[in-house]
């Protein structure tokens, strides 16, 4: 099974493009080492303020990997500088 996690965030302590990538960076490198997922920056890329990380797993358990993806994004949202705009969770068997 695979679970994707889609979170669009607000960074409204940026000032510039370095300021973002220096949060998204930090972010998807804790998730990385945290759960083991991939992370990745998908969208709003040229705008300071805003991001979307796509987040994926894989499991054998549903279960698991519904925990899994809710404590990412849950980890995400406590991030600082960061705040969750939307969250939207997929799953394929």
């Amino acid at each position: 099974m695979v679970g994707v996690a889609r979170v669009e965030l607000h960074l409204p302590a940026c000032q510039n493009l370095k300021d973002k990538r220096a949060i998204v960076k930090s972010a998807i490198h804790r998730l990385r080492g945290k759960f083991n997922v991939s992370v990745a920056e998908m969208t709003y890329l040229e705008q300071w303020q805003r991001t979307e990380l796509v987040i994926a797993a894989v499991a054998n358990d549903m279960a698991f990997l519904q925990r899994e993806l809710a404590a990412c994004v849950r980890f995400v949202e406590n991030t600082p500088d960061v705040e969750l705009i939307r969250s939207e969770t997929e799953y394929y068997d």
